[in-house]
């Protein structure tokens, strides 16, 4: 209990414990699939500069789901929004990954390019889920939330050997289809249990009442008002730009980390998973020992600017380890398990502050469409970079991390240049 970490999760109640306390399963299953997802593409058929076209691609899809997220979330309920697109957004896709590699080289790439298509839909889920944890919860706790949820996702390394047994024993894709077909099964577990412990929050229930009998395209044309609300607040804008940096970089690394170190590097792929699992290990102690400490009764300048030092040097060396000759051998191994280090930091600290500081500085009233309008605008911005990264990669697999390498040196102006000077209206001070 001395660990607020811990004290945190004990404490949950309600809405926040029944998110916070299903999102283990999420790591039983997607998580599961995530370190071999690029590399079952490339032995379907699919090449580099196609590999980040699906990526972009799927980020469009969630930008026009993105918009929608906030008025659907605001008609169905925070609870109902939740349960029905997790269903399209995840079990279909999983089902069509499934199937990919039944149909020939020449219709995977359409496989896959229409379950990009269908999992867009994963916004509209965000945004309900977001609201249906966070609106009834205590400002001082938000944290908290957002860390135990990024811990409960990286659960999944424990289980990360059996991906790698899998793969070792039967090759790459039919372990695959295996995992997805998991996938599909513990998704569903999980849409079922959540719904049945969750209940609408007091806002969503208020704002089902306000929009009952409401055209969409009304509700649509309300956004110029949500535009409005986040121009109007600087810290919002600031969350916003976070945000896109680190879905940005997220973007990258998700799609060629793993292309990058089976293709250059040449470790095995079984071996896959164990990297993401040493990623996870090392996001989790940092979460339960530093983090807490980092973010207690402060501002949060210090902890970005941590964080996104340690994420880039995360990503300069993972692009300056010399390509393969054979088999990876221990000086590889070595250069990655520190790139393991300095990314499991990294990318764990970063992602709960991002969530966090979008929740904390949302305009409590209009939640669901702020943070509907937010992530349609980090869609748009975050999409190119699949596209860009696939062009990279196929010029050489190292280029797209000296671009996140980038794009992580502005998060770090950025923050400087809004904290450069003590702003009084600082939501993230944290009591």
């Amino acid at each position: 209990m001395r660990n607020p970490l811990l004290a945190t999760a004990l404490s949950l109640r309600g809405n926040p414990r029944a998110c916070v306390y299903t999102e283990p399963l999420w790591g039983l299953s997607m998580c599961l699939c995530l370190p071999y997802a690029s590399v079952y593409m490339l032995e379907l058929g699919v090449h580099d500069a196609q590999l980040g076209f699906v990526t972009s691609v799927g980020m469009f899809s969630q930008v026009v789901f993105g918009l929608l997220g906030g008025v659907i979330t605001d008609k169905l309920g925070r609870r109902v929004t939740t349960a029905v697109f997790d269903v399209v957004a995840w079990c279909v896709p999983c089902l069509i990954w499934f199937f990919a590699s039944m149909v020939g080289a020449s219709w995977a790439f359409g496989f896959f390019l229409g379950a990009s298509v269908v999992n867009g839909a994963l916004q509209v889920t965000q945004n309900s889920w977001d609201a249906l944890m966070a609106e009834d919860a205590s400002r001082d706790q938000i944290t908290g939330i957002y860390s135990l949820v990024i811990v409960a996702g990286h659960l999944s390394a424990i289980f990360a050997p059996i991906a790698a047994v899998l793969v070792a024993q039967y090759s790459l894709v039919p372990a695959v289809r295996v995992l997805y077909l998991n996938a599909f099964v513990v998704m569903m577990i999980k849409i079922i249990w959540l719904y049945k412990w969750s209940h609408e929050t007091a806002m969503g229930r208020m704002r089902m009442e306000a929009t009952k009998g409401v055209p969409l395209t009304t509700l649509l044309a309300g956004y110029r008002g949500v535009i409005g609300l986040i121009r109007r607040s600087p810290g919002t804008i600031f969350s916003l730009v976070i945000a896109i940096i680190v879905g940005a970089v997220g973007c990258i690394n998700a799609t060629f980390w793993q292309v990058i170190v089976s293709r250059k590097l040449l470790v095995p792929d079984p071996l896959l998973p164990i990297f993401a699992m040493g990623r996870s290990v090392v996001a989790m102690i940092f979460l339960f020992t530093v983090v807490p400490m980092l973010t207690k009764r402060v501002r949060l300048k210090a902890p970005l600017l941590l964080g996104f030092a340690s994420y880039a040097a995360g990503q300069i060396l993972v692009s300056c380890i010399p390509a393969g000759v054979g088999e990876a051998g221990p000086q590889t191994y070595i250069m990655l398990v520190c790139c393991l280090l300095a990314d499991g930091f990294g990318t764990g600290i970063l992602a709960m502050l991002a969530e966090s500081l979008v929740a904390l500085h949302v305009d409590r009233q209009e939640r669901s469409r702020v943070m509907a309008m937010q992530r349609t605008l980090i869609m748009v911005c975050v999409a190119p970079f699949g596209w860009i990264g696939g062009l990279l990669s196929a010029t050489n697999r190292s280029l797209p991390f000296v671009l996140s390498t980038v794009v992580l040196l502005v998060g770090v102006v950025v923050t400087m240049v809004f904290y450069r000077t003590d702003r009084p209206d600082a939501a993230e001070v944290m009591e």
